[in-house]
C-alpha cells in the first residue's frame, strides 16, 4: 500500500506540469486579453501596450511560462488578480470552502437518493419501479444543469417563496455573523448559531439539488447494474442456502460488494463537482470557485485562471487518490494484494 501511495504521489508531478502547460497556453489562445477586457471602450494601442508591459505579457511565451512556473513552485505564489488586484491564494481560501460545502451537499443528496433507488430497482428487476427508475435517471442525466436550476428557482423561490434563490447567506445577516473558517455550516455549528445554520442550509438546498441531479442519476444506474451483477454470484446463493435472513444477505453480501464500482463513480463525481460547479454557482449567484472562474474567463484574468484551475486539478487528483485507497477498506482482497 505504501509503495502504491508513493507511486501515485510521484505521478502527481508530471500530471500537474502537463496541466499547468495546457492551462497557460489555452488561456492565451482565447481571443482578446486582460488589457482589452479591463480597459473596454477606453482601450488604445498605447494603453494596451503599457498594460502588457506592466504585467510582462509582452515577453515571449516560454519566458512567461518559466516565470509562472518559478513563482508557483519556488515562491508558492499563484499571483495577483489583474482585475481585483487581490492575491489569488487568498481568493481561493475565501471561495473554495463555499464550493466544498455545495459539492458535499450535492453528493450527499445524490448518494442518499441514488443508492437506495438503484438498489430497490435491482431488487424489483423488470417491474414498474425498475422501469420508472430507469426513466427518471435518464431524464436526470439529460436535463442541463442550468435549465433545472432555473426551473427550481422559479418554482421554489419565486412562486412558492419557500427557499432563497441566490447567495450563501441572507445579506442582512452576513454583516453580523463571523466566519473564521469560511465553512458557513461548520461555523454556525461551532458557534451554536442555529438560526444562521438554518439560513445557510436553506441557501444550499436548491443549488445542491441542481448540481446533484446528474450524479444522482449516474449513481442510481451504476448501483442497479452492480446489484444485479452481485446478487447472482455463488457466495450470495450460498448465504441464502444457509438460511441467513434476506436483510443480512442484502446488507453484508450484496450491497457491500456492489459498492466498489459505486465508490469509483462517487469519487469521480466529487472531483467533477468540485471543478464543474460553474453553471450552478452562476445561476444561483453562489460565491464559490465556479462563479469566480467564470468571471475570470470574461475578464481574461490570467493569474486567476492559472491559479484556480491548477488548484482544482490538484484537488481532483487527490480525490481520486483517496478513492483508490478506499477500495482497500471496502474490499480486503485489494489490500492483501
Amino acid at each position: 500500500m505504501l509503495r502504491f501511495l508513493v507511486r501515485r504521489l510521484l505521478l502527481l508531478v508530471p500530471i500537474l506540469l502537463g496541466v499547468s502547460l495546457l492551462i497557460f497556453f489555452w488561456i492565451r489562445a482565447l481571443p482578446g486579453g486582460p488589457a482589452e477586457a479591463l480597459l473596454g471602450e477606453r482601450s488604445t494601442p498605447q494603453l494596451v501596450a503599457a498594460y502588457r508591459h506592466q504585467y510582462g505579457l509582452d515577453k515571449p511565451l516560454p519566458v512567461q511560462y518559466w516565470r509562472y512556473l518559478r513563482t508557483t513552485l519556488y515562491d508558492r505564489d499563484l499571483g495577483v488578480s489583474s482585475t481585483t488586484h487581490r492575491n489569488v491564494t487568498e481568493e481561493i481560501r475565501l471561495r473554495f470552502p463555499a464550493t466544498v460545502e455545495l459539492t458535499l451537499a450535492a453528493i450527499l443528496f445524490a448518494m442518499s437518493v441514488g443508492i437506495p433507488l438503484g438498489f430497490f430497482a435491482a431488487k424489483r428487476y423488470g417491474g414498474f419501479f425498475d422501469h420508472a427508475s430507469l426513466f427518471l435517471s435518464l431524464i436526470g442525466i439529460s436535463i442541463p444543469i442550468f435549465f433545472l436550476a432555473i426551473i427550481l428557482k422559479y418554482i421554489f423561490a419565486v412562486r412558492l417563496a419557500w427557499l432563497p434563490s441566490v447567495g450563501r447567506i441572507d445579506l442582512l445577516r452576513s454583516f453580523d455573523v463571523k466566519h473564521p473558517t469560511n465553512f458557513y455550516v461548520l461555523d454556525a455549528i461551532l458557534t451554536r448559531d442555529w438560526s444562521t445554520l438554518v439560513d445557510v442550509l436553506k441557501h444550499l438546498v436548491l443549488p445542491a439539488i441542481a448540481l446533484g441531479s446528474i450524479p444522482l442519476a449516474i449513481i442510481a444506474r451504476i448501483t442497479r447494474a452492480a446489484v444485479l451483477d452481485v446478487q447472482n454470484e455463488d457466495y450470495v446463493r450460498t448465504a441464502r442456502a444457509k438460511g441467513l435472513a434476506p436483510s443480512i444477505v442484502d446488507r453484508r453480501h450484496i450491497l457491500r460488494n456492489a459498492l466498489l464500482p459505486v465508490t469509483t463513480i462517487i469519487g469521480l463525481q466529487v472531483g467533477l463537482l468540485l471543478s464543474g460547479a460553474v453553471l450552478t454557482e452562476t445561476v444561483f449567484a453562489y460565491p464559490g470557485m465556479g462563479s469566480w472562474l467564470a468571471e475570470a474567463i470574461f475578464t481574461r484574468d490570467y493569474p486567476v485562471l492559472q491559479g484556480g484551475i491548477l488548484f482544482l486539478a490538484v484537488v481532483f487528483v487527490l480525490v481520486n487518490l483517496v478513492v483508490d485507497i478506499s477500495y482497500a477498506i471496502i474490499n480486503p482482497r485489494i489490500r492483501y494484494s
